[in-house]
């Protein structure tokens, strides 16, 4: 009995109070806010170092579980850092007047690009109203008169020239819609006007009047002349006809020189007009090399199109396009915000890499430069990019163009239809922009070494390992740290100031939550829910203050929301479907513990574990193993089971002995050694047949020395169990055995921590299987002396007796056996029988046989 008193834990060390005198202050209110993070100080200087290098590749994966203020934290530190570098520059895409499919990108010091593209916009608009006043000046008509004048002055000169020529040559030239036809001259009366006409000349000619004049020959008297004579004709006709077409191409030539000095000087009236504008264009954003060599190509092509600006403005109904004069303020920066820091939530393909928009116009996909979209690589340029590794590595290319853009610091806008159809189609190829910005990814240590394993790019891309804890050492500064966190909450929020007792409470949940009395945890957004639910229990209360109480609540109606399964178990176990034992002693029976673990609560429950024991050589045997219930670690720990017995108890003799093991009423897989050292305890029982306490739950693994070592969900074994000990009756002799090391993790709740104090339930720590044994048994355990013997009255001196029995009985029917099939030959004379008893025997030997 004095072990079982000295290795029972007081209530005061089942859960750690936190210390509300050293925290210092009553309520929240006044208190001063947290700032930064608290308990991660590796990843604090991971995430220094790397914002600090600036080298290719240095980019920075914060590796942590959600919840532990990585994002938060990352936000902050990076807007900190941003603040402290120059803006960097816009960037513009601009008409590209040699090849329109490829628009040009043009950067910008930091908030000129807009400036760019409004400057040009108004530009263009002047230029109008400029060429419309110099076009409409009559300086410019009579000039242009003046040069047409001329022109048709020689055009003149030159046909007047060429018809004399012919007519030297007794031919006319006359221009029909045909063109140019050569006709023959000739003296000959003139040609009747009509009919009545001609009969007076021939009357005329009767008279012996004859009058002739120098006219066109007809085609009738063509045809009259002889052949030598047509064929004269024809020559001259086609001599003229030569030196016609020189006299057209001449007048061509000069048409031409015409439309050049026309053109020339409406270009010198163009440029005239709008050079001033221009000018100062030039001026407010110079020096920029090739944005001067894309304002010249502007001037070229303004000047080339005037026309285009005259007709819009005579005519406002006129459809006129100025889009390739304007400017598509691709990426815009503030110059006194420093460096961006871009967060992109949604890290689709065309949201990181940006995008060419497409119009339907009547069933058709129109585009242009306007029309191409900045993605979140290019706002983070010369700046920061934050990305969640989750998201990330859901999106189709995502992860692949962000490594291919960080190793070429390089991005190209391709739609994704481009890249993946099979069928090439054109469109619009933006120049691509030159990228240096710093990522920070944040994902989950499972992401980090997945893709450490399967990315060989990875550690090119991501140097830094910025790594977050989900848990931090509780001291009187970290409590501290943490009414900060509350104090800051509350101001932030807007939420209802804690008492100090509440925030206590707060932090003990925190420890709890950590699942380690010395420690809190950090995952910030459950403490913070926590908050949240507390003040609204306060608030449904009609509190200013969140108390203690409200807290509690908060945490109550929390596991209330979750532990519907948790209920039902118990409900089955009250019914008597689920059988467990909570008083009397039976043999080779023990209480295990087990944890349930659901995605949003996990709780503990007893198991009733069972174990036969007989003679035989077969060992220990695990019925869930045999049919593939359980799990490597599980098959391990009975294992250890098999080790222990034959280190104990047979050093001296083989271990003989039959057992089997069951976890009953267990229908799912069973995997885990935490019940290693319960299923010894039942072992022992069995053999030895000593009962043991029904009341007492046992967890724990156990080497192969006897030691017991630490497992996991202490708190929800013990809290289920003593659940199931409320249900049925709290009879002052229940409790839970756990290994010694886990004395650290307890962070009971308080409705067990006051059981223990009021003496209605107990815990004992242990470190050694014999203090198990003794405690669940109330006998000792014993000890080996020289000779290799335990006690006989001591748990182990049973065991080895009753083990050394069944050695012994084992042996006797071994011999028996063996001398039904083979009897051992007697002494003296061998008796001679009769054939027939010979004959008679035989059949019963071998029947034995």
């Amino acid at each position: 009995m004095s072990l079982i008193k000295d290795k029972q834990l007081s209530a005061d060390r089942l859960r750690r109070s936190a210390d509300l005198e050293a925290l210092g202050f009553k309520t929240t209110k006044g208190l001063d806010k947290l700032t930064g993070l608290i308990g991660q100080e590796r990843a604090v200087r991971s995430v220094g170092f790397g914002l600090s290098v600036q080298s290719k590749g240095y980019n920075i994966f914060m590796v942590g579980e959600p919840g532990c203020g990585r994002t938060t934290y990352a936000l902050e530190e990076l807007k900190r850092a941003a603040a402290d570098m120059p803006a960097p520059d816009d960037w513009v895409y601009v008409y590209n007047f040699d090849d329109p499919s490829l628009p040009l990108a043009i950067n910008l010091p930091a908030g000129k690009g807009r400036d760019l593209a409004k400057d040009a916009e108004d530009a263009i608009e002047d230029i109008k109203t400029a060429l419309a006043k110099a076009f409409d000046n009559n300086e410019f008509e009579d000039n242009k008169a003046q040069l047409v004048k001329s022109f048709q002055d020689e055009v003149n000169a030159i046909m007047e020239e060429l018809r004399k020529w012919a007519e030297s040559k007794d031919f006319a030239i006359k221009r029909t819609p045909q063109g140019f036809v050569n006709l023959p001259l000739i003296m000959a009366p003139p040609l009747p006007s009509n009919e009545e006409g001609q009969g007076e000349a021939e009357k005329k000619d009767e008279e012996g009047e004859k009058q002739l004049v120098r006219r066109e020959m007809q085609q009738e008297e063509f045809e009259k002349l002889s052949e030598t004579e047509q064929e004269a004709l024809q020559k001259v006709s086609e001599e003229i006809s030569q030196k016609t077409l020189e006299k057209l191409r001449l007048i061509r030539e000069r048409e031409k020189e015409l439309k050049e000095k026309i053109k020339e000087l409406e270009s010198q009236i163009c440029r005239v007009a709008i050079a001033p504008i221009l000018t100062e264009l030039r001026g407010k954003h110079m020096p920029n090399e090739k944005l001067a060599k894309w304002l010249d190509e502007l001037t070229e092509d303004l000047i080339a199109n005037f026309n285009v600006f005259l007709a819009a403005v005579r005519d406002a109904a006129a459809e006129v396009d100025f889009s390739r004069y304007e400017v598509n303020a691709f990426v815009s920066n503030n110059p006194n915000d420093g460096a961006p820091v871009i967060c992109e939530t949604n890290p689709i393909y065309y949201n990181l890499v940006g995008k060419v928009d497409y119009e339907n116009r009547q069933g058709n996909l129109y585009t242009d430069f306007r029309r191409i979209t900045p993605g979140a690589m290019h706002r983070a340029n010369g700046g920061f990019l934050l990305l969640d590794a989750d998201e990330l590595l859901r999106q189709f290319m995502s992860w692949d163009v962000l490594k291919r853009v960080l190793r070429y610091r390089e991005l190209s806008i391709e739609n994704l239809g481009e890249q993946l159809g099979y069928i090439p189609v054109s469109s619009l190829r933006p120049e691509p922009i030159p990228i240096d910005m710093k990522v920070v990814i944040v994902g989950t240590p499972y992401l980090y070494y997945l893709l450490n394993i399967y990315d060989p790019e990875f550690q090119k891309v991501f140097k830094i390992k910025a790594e977050f804890d989900s848990e931090m050492p509780r001291t009187a500064e970290s409590e501290y740290q943490i009414a900060q966190f509350v104090a800051g909450f509350v101001a932030r929020e807007g939420r209802l100031n804690f008492t100090a007792a509440a925030v206590g409470e707060v932090i003990e949940w925190a420890s709890r939550l950590a699942e380690d009395r010395n420690k809190l945890s950090t995952q910030l957004n459950k403490i913070a829910e926590i908050l949240v639910e507390s003040t609204a229990c306060a608030k449904a209360g009609g509190k200013k203050l969140v108390g203690v109480d409200h807290v509690r609540k908060a945490l109550e109606e929390k596991v209330f929301r979750a532990d519907m399964w948790e209920d039902k178990v118990l409900e089955e176990y009250r019914k008597g479907v689920i059988r467990i034992d909570t008083e009397g002693e039976v043999v080779g029976q023990i209480n295990g513990l087990t944890v349930s673990q659901l995605i949003d609560h996990s709780f503990g429950s007893p198991v009733r574990i069972t174990a036969n024991v007989f003679m035989g050589a077969e060992g220990v045997v695990n019925i869930e193993r045999e049919v593939s219930m359980t799990g490597p670690i599980h098959n391990k720990g009975l294992m250890i089971l098999t080790s222990y017995l034959g280190r104990m108890y047979a050093r001296e003799f083989p271990l003989s002995v039959s057992a089997r093991i069951a976890f009953e009423q267990t229908y799912g897989g069973i995997e885990g050694d935490s019940a290693s050292s319960t299923e010894l305890y039942c072992l022992i029982s069995a053999i030895a047949g000593i009962p043991l306490s029904q009341g007492i739950a046992v967890t724990g693994s156990v080497d192969q020395m006897g030691f017991i070592q630490p497992i996991g969900g202490v708190n929800e074994k013990i809290e289920g169990f003593f659940r199931y000990c409320k249900a049925r009756g709290l009879t002052g002799k229940q409790g839970v055995i756990i290994p010694v090391q886990n004395e650290q993790h307890l962070m009971l709740n308080h409705e067990v921590t006051e059981a223990v104090r009021k003496n209605r339930f107990h815990i004992w720590s242990i470190s050694t299987i014999d203090e198990g044994i003794e405690i669940l048994t109330g006998i000792p355990a014993g000890k080996m002396d020289e000779k290799g013997q335990y006690p006989k009255k001591s748990v182990h001196g049973r065991v080895q007796a009753a083990l050394e029995g069944w050695l012994e009985r084992s042996f006797r029917y071994k011999k028996v056996m063996t001398d039904r099939v083979d009897p051992p030959k007697k002494r003296g004379k061998k008796k001679t029988e009769p054939a027939e008893s010979k004959d008679k025997e035989a059949p019963e030997a071998k029947e034995a046989e």
